[in-house]
């Protein structure tokens, strides 16, 4: 941050600590929110809180779980289904279709782009009729439930960029999630675990898959604690969650009083607002090594719950598994858990990889979708499933009759959501007959990300924060709109 700005901090926390003070006082010894204290804090005080005015509208969600499947997944091969296609079989792709868009480096130089249509069965579902293919069938069951959106589209075309986009609205990196952004203007619903929770699946395509990097889930140039916080597979849940050996619980008690009496004072001496976010973590973590492990133990789940999830369910570090986890986190009033999925990047044996994949994930997710509706909570819990990108109807390398890989495709692709206040049981948007180009309600990355606000309660272009010079926001400087077709009852 510049100097002026770092200057008209330091003046605003010394001149007019209010704020401050009374946040940092709530959390010394002898107050209503003091470490120690049996009884549970009032929910929104404090550091906890959001941003006045917040709501701007009546929301739809109080919370939200989003299922990314990083590598981009096929929608021709799982959702957009293109009948015609199997009597192209082998044939290039036409060159009015591709025209002048950008190819990756991996197929750009391939003298033919050979159309590969999908080996599977797809069927229609539900009352909605949607289609779904044979890879999901447990998914399929739910269809009536869920919204599809298959005109997606983006700007990126490599997997970093795409994925910084759609997490964060911009390519570059450094700038705060979503889940920082709901963190930041909503405040958290329950002063015992973070606001934002993230946690990463393992995967059984056999092709490696792309690093993800914690900035994915950073809070950019928002204070620091509105980062999210991953929940481990092995291990504590999480990192230094434990005290060391020698420290009890009293006496790690007595090093958190001190210590936040300690950055009071050096509040008072600087201003500086990230000695604020300290102090709440230190605070935070405290109350987490009890709630933690409560969250993570799931041995009083019934036995329904792992004849609904799978028996995956009960091993850590499973889809199965962080979907139970996301659903403990939304009873518990978490703002939104993330669950990573690699493993979607099938360049090449498609037909071994995503099997494997739609097997990890398809079970638990209708089972997510299920457990909510059941409980009463899908209607204010907002569920959201998609990749990066697509893929191309083309094959990238060798196509048999039976296997093929598909390279990236920015252009068009399908995500889901389910709850919250989304249309259940509607099909939005159209592709051509070759799942390449958009023909009817294109839907930007932009105006999805300020749709999943307004269902949040959020007005996209009012939750800002002033950062080099500019009134910085999730969707960014460019036009984006919600999609109010998707949103509303069946």
């Amino acid at each position: 941050m510049d100097k002026p700005n770092l200057q008209r901090r330091m003046l605003l926390g010394q001149g007019a600590m209010g704020l401050g003070a009374a946040a940092l006082a709530s959390l010394l010894p002898g107050t209503a929110n003091s470490i120690g204290n049996t009884s549970p804090p009032e929910r929104g005080r404090g550091a906890f809180a959001g941003l006045p005015g917040l709501p701007h509208v009546p929301p739809t969600a109080k919370r939200a779980i989003y299922l990314f499947m990083a590598g981009g997944p096929s929608q021709l091969d799982l959702f957009d289904w293109k009948p015609n296609l199997a009597k192209l079989f082998g044939q290039d792709l036409p060159a009015s279709v591709r025209g002048n868009q950008r190819l990756t480096t991996m197929t750009s130089g391939q003298a033919h782009f050979p159309l590969a249509p999908t080996i599977y069965n797809f069927k229609q579902h539900g009352q909605s009729g949607a289609w779904v293919s044979d890879l999901l069938p447990h998914f399929a069951k739910v269809v009536d439930d869920v919204t599809f959106v298959k005109s997606v589209h983006t700007d990126a075309i490599n997997h970093d960029p795409a994925i910084t986009l759609l997490q964060t609205g911009n390519m570059n990196a450094g700038k705060p999630s979503l889940g920082a952004w709901l963190s930041y203007g909503l405040g958290s619903d329950n002063q015992d675990l973070p606001a934002y929770v993230v946690m990463t699946s393992k995967f059984s395509a056999k092709a490696g898959a792309q690093a993800l990097f914690s900035r994915l889930w950073g809070a950019g140039f928002l204070p620091s604690r509105h980062q999210g916080v991953g929940l481990r597979s092995s291990g504590d849940p999480v990192l230094y969650l434990s005290n060391p050996a020698g420290v009890d619980r009293k006496c790690r008690q007595q090093m958190i009083q001190t210590v936040v009496a300690l950055n009071k004072k050096r509040m008072a001496l600087v201003g500086d607002p990230e000695i604020e976010t300290r102090v709440a973590q230190y605070e935070m973590a405290f109350r987490m090594q009890v709630s933690v492990p409560e969250l993570a133990d799931v041995t009083k789940e019934p036995a329904s719950t792992f004849k609904l999830y799978g028996d995956e369910a009960r091993t850590p570090g499973t889809f199965a598994y962080n979907c139970l986890m996301a659903r403990r986190l939304a009873e518990r009033g978490v703002r939104l858990s993330q669950i990573f999925h690699r493993g979607w990047d099938q360049h090449g044996d498609l037909t071994r990889d995503h099997p494997l994949q739609c097997r990890d994930v398809d079970q638990a997710m209708a089972a997510l979708v299920t457990d909510l509706k059941h409980r009463g909570m899908l209607e204010d819990t907002l569920v959201v499933w998609g990749g990066e990108f697509g893929r191309t109807a083309y094959s990238q390398g060798r196509l048999t009759a039976h296997n093929f890989g598909r390279d990236h495709h920015p252009r068009c692709f399908t995500m889901w959501m389910a709850g919250g206040g989304f249309k259940p049981g509607l099909s939005y948007g159209q592709t051509d007959d070759f799942s390449y180009n958009i023909t009817e309600n294109p839907v930007h990355i932009r105006d999805l990300n300020a749709t999943l606000l307004r269902t949040l309660g959020i007005d996209h272009e009012r939750l800002t924060f002033k950062y080099a010079g500019l009134d910085q926001k999730l969707t960014g400087v460019e036009s984006a709109k919600v999609v109010t077709a998707l949103l509303g009852t069946a």
